[in-house]
């Protein structure tokens, strides 16, 4: 396994060849599974347990999200993007899909959800906190503020496409809309 050491994403440390360890879980290498697991396992939960904000669901979420990186390590590819983004992004899946399954189950009038979606961080207090000379911040300040909004409250606050759409009074296609198009913005500004 020590052939699989390289520098990691923050190049603070070393760590394992996600790419590869990807490519070993599509081969059916249970041992790469397990490194992945132990390398970024408590990344992973931290981020679940933020969307979810119970310990428990978070530990069944990540239980899922290995399960769907084995299952479909074979479709990463590294030409999209890195490997941990593609697991965060793998887990984020789960995580809303199992919050919007138990919003439907526990909440059951509107006013409630919208209460909830009260409760997100202020979008234009995240964007204050990053650093000054980041350069998400500069491309995130180059959005309308609407969009800034949405972006931020979907992908630092965890809120559903629905839950953006009611916290902002506007129609959920016009929520959608803006998040696929500042999306497509922000990825050309990071460039």
């Amino acid at each position: 396994m020590a052939s699989t050491l390289r520098p990691a994403a923050t190049g603070t440390a070393t760590g394992p060849d996600l790419t590869a360890l990807l490519r070993g879980c599509a081969a059916g290498d249970r041992a790469a599974l397990r490194a992945l697991y132990d390398s970024e396992a408590p990344r992973l939960l931290g981020v679940a347990w933020r969307i979810l904000r119970r310990r428990d669901i978070a530990e069944e979420a990540l239980q899922d999200t290995f399960v769907q990186i084995w299952t479909r390590a074979a479709t990463f590819d590294p030409a999209l993007g890195s490997a941990r983004a593609w697991m965060f992004a793998v887990l984020r899946h789960r995580a809303l899909h199992i919050l919007r399954h138990s919003a439907r189950e526990v909440i059951s009038d509107d006013e409630t959800l919208f209460e909830r979606a009260d409760d997100a961080p202020d979008p234009e207090a995240i964007v204050s906190r990053l650093a000054e000379g980041a350069r998400l911040r500069r491309c995130l300040e180059g959005l309308a503020p609407d969009r800034r909004q949405a972006i931020v409250l979907a992908y630092a606050g965890g809120l559903t496409h629905g839950e953006i759409a009611g916290r902002m009074g506007r129609p959920l296609g016009t929520v959608k809309a803006w998040l696929r198009r500042s999306l497509l913005a922000l990825k050309g500004c990071m460039q």
